[in-house]
This record gives C-alpha cells, sequence and structure tokens, in this order.
C-alpha cells in the first residue's frame, strides 16, 4: 500500500483515527485491509523506519514476524513484548541484491535444480506507453493502481489478477488454472473491499453491540458482505447486533444485487494481469467488479477480441509487453 491518506470514513470499518496517521502507519493500514480475512498471522515488510505509532498498530495484530528497514528505539520495545518476546524482528537492507552473485536464484524441483536470473524488472512508464483502446485517458494516479497491482503480481503465484483502488490492493486471485477464474476470485475480494463503505455496511457497524473485539468485526462484516448464511450462521450473526437494527427487516439490512452493481459501477477500480487474456470472457467478467483500468503483457492471438471487449464497456487497457508470471 502507499501513504496516501485514507478517508475518515473507514475510521470505524478499520478501529483507527485517520487524521493522526504517519506515512508508514498508513501504509500498513492500507497493507493490512487489503485482504483482512487473510491478514491473521501474517509476516510484515516495510520499506522504511517502523515508528512507535506504527509499532502500537502491528502490536494489536496476530502477526508472526517483521522485516523493515529500521526501527526506532520506541518501536522496538514495543515489537519485543509481542508474543511473549518471540515475535521474529529482522532489520533488512534495500541493497541486498547487490550482494548477490550474478544476480541468480535458485529453485529444487524434485531433484533438479533450476537458475534464472532475478526479477528486478520495475514497472516504469514504458509499460503505459502502448494503449490501443479507444479510450487512452491515463492520470498519474490510474498509473500508480495499475503499478501497485502489476508489482504485487511479481510475488504472486501464477495464474494471476490484482486489483487496485485508491492507493492499494484490494483483491488478489492467485493459483489458479484458468485465468477467469483469477478474475472472478480477485473480483470477489474488491468487491467486499468496495462494498465497505456501502451506506448498509456502514449502518449494520454501527449498530453492533459494544466491546466486540476487533478481529470479530472483520469477521462479522465479510459475513454480511457475502451474505452467505446457513441457519445457525445467521443466528449467531444476529446474536452481534442491538435491538433497534435486528427490528429491521432483512431486505433492508442486507445489500441486494441492483444496489451493490450501482455501487461498485462508479468506483474506477484497477486490474494486472500477470499474462495474457485468452478469451474475452475475463473483461467481461472484470468490468462487473468496476474496472475500468487494465494493465496487461498482451501476446494473445486474440488480442483484438480482448481491445473489442474492453472498447464495449468503455475499459483503458495499457499493453506492457512484459510478462510477470511467477511459478
Amino acid at each position: 500500500g502507499t501513504s496516501e491518506p485514507i478517508s475518515k470514513i473507514y475510521d470505524n470499518i478499520y478501529n483507527i483515527k485517520s487524521e493522526e496517521l504517519s506515512d508508514t502507519s498508513i501504509a500498513f493500514i492500507r497493507a493490512r485491509t487489503a485482504d483482512p480475512l487473510s491478514s491473521f498471522g501474517d509476516f510484515i515488510a516495510i520499506s522504511d523506519i517502523v515508528n512507535e505509532e506504527t509499532a502500537k498498530l502491528i502490536k494489536r495484530e496476530v502477526s508472526d514476524g517483521i522485516i523493515a528497514l529500521n526501527y526506532t528505539d520506541k518501536a522496538l520495545d514495543i515489537l519485543k513484548t509481542k508474543k511473549s518476546g518471540s515475535y521474529i524482528i529482522i532489520k533488512g537492507d534495500k541493497n541486498i541484491l547487490d550482494n548477490i552473485k550474478d544476480k541468480i536464484e535458485y529453485r529444487e524441483l524434485n531433484g533438479i535444480g533450476l537458475s534464472q536470473k532475478i526479477n528486478s524488472e520495475k514497472t516504469n512508464d514504458t509499460y503505459f506507453m502502448n494503449i490501443p483502446t479507444k479510450n487512452k485517458n491515463i492520470t498519474e494516479l490510474i498509473k500508480r493502481d495499475l503499478i501497485i497491482a502489476n508489482t504485487t503480481l511479481k510475488y504472486t503465484p501464477s495464474n494471476s489478477i490484482v486489483y487496485a483502488k485508491d492507493g492499494q490492493v484490494i483483491g488478489v486471485g492467485a493459483g489458479q488454472q484458468n485465468r477467469v477464474d483469477c478474475v472472478k476470485l480477485a473480483g470477489a475480494k474488491a468487491k467486499k473491499w468496495l462494498l465497505s463503505t456501502h451506506p448498509k455496511t456502514i449502518k449494520m457497524i454501527n449498530a453492533l453491540k459494544p466491546n466486540i473485539k476487533r478481529q470479530s468485526k472483520v469477521n462479522i462484516r465479510m459475513q454480511f458482505l457475502e451474505n452467505d448464511f446457513t441457519n445457525i450462521e445467521y443466528a449467531n450473526w444476529t446474536a452481534n447486533f442491538n435491538e433497534v437494527y435486528l427490528e429491521l427487516s432483512d431486505e433492508s439490512r442486507h445489500i441486494n444485487k441492483t444496489e451493490s452493481s450501482e455501487f461498485i459501477n462508479n468506483m474506477n477500480v484497477s486490474m494486472a494481469s500477470d499474462a495474457f487474456f485468452p478469451f474475452r470472457d475475463n473483461i467481461d467478467k472484470c468490468s462487473q467488479y468496476g474496472v475500468k483500468y487494465i494493465l496487461q503483457p498482451g501476446g494473445s492471438i486474440r488480442d483484438n477480441d480482448i481491445i473489442k471487449a474492453c472498447d464495449d464497456y468503455g475499459i483503458l487497457m495499457c499493453i506492457s509487453g512484459v510478462r510477470v508470471f511467477t511459478h
């Protein structure tokens, strides 16, 4: 995530005070909330100095360790108390690649050693020079989100799709056997992130009983956004709310399909793919999740079909010519 300021609307959702956050803290919150259900028992990487405020945010999370460029003394003291002193704290070196001989990395597969050059490729302005779609109105903010999405792909097992918005990743679909399943998987996660600020979601959060733990609030929110309950699950879920909220009908509580589509359609989401799109169904599907900007390497025999599909939905698409396919 970037250090772009977080809107105050997320204060109650993320349990933060957005106006008091430092740049490092903002980047951490953005990364942590990209996939709130999966961000549980993680290993944190921060390309900056961890300050006291960020350390306090980290301390409240379930996490196994951290690597960062450095730590203030107060931050280090806070992190040392996590997991009864067994929290892994590593000081990294951003110039580590300079010390690796010949820039070669190795993998072992069934007793066979494989070697390749380290992928030090960075997404830059050259990735946005080829825009074959009718919509060519690319801005620096669009580039920022496409760069974030494409950079994430470098470290995500293929096949992989990443959605981004407002300076952070909001959905990752990885390791699928076909690309359209990646689009759907990442899209479902992005949809929940986008609907987190829907008026009905905000109303639901504000109706929670006091003293519910923060991670439980995350789970309650995800259940609400998925709206796919068994009878027992629904009974347990409704037990978390005040009586006024429970008096509302299911229809007035939950977000229906039309409300969801209308809310998401104007979100202007960015999406990146680690390899070309083989069929236009990828574009048809991603359009349902508010995608308006795409970065992909191209190279398919059906590239013209993909371009036409983007034009059908008014989507801007950049063809980089560079795959970030990770096995």
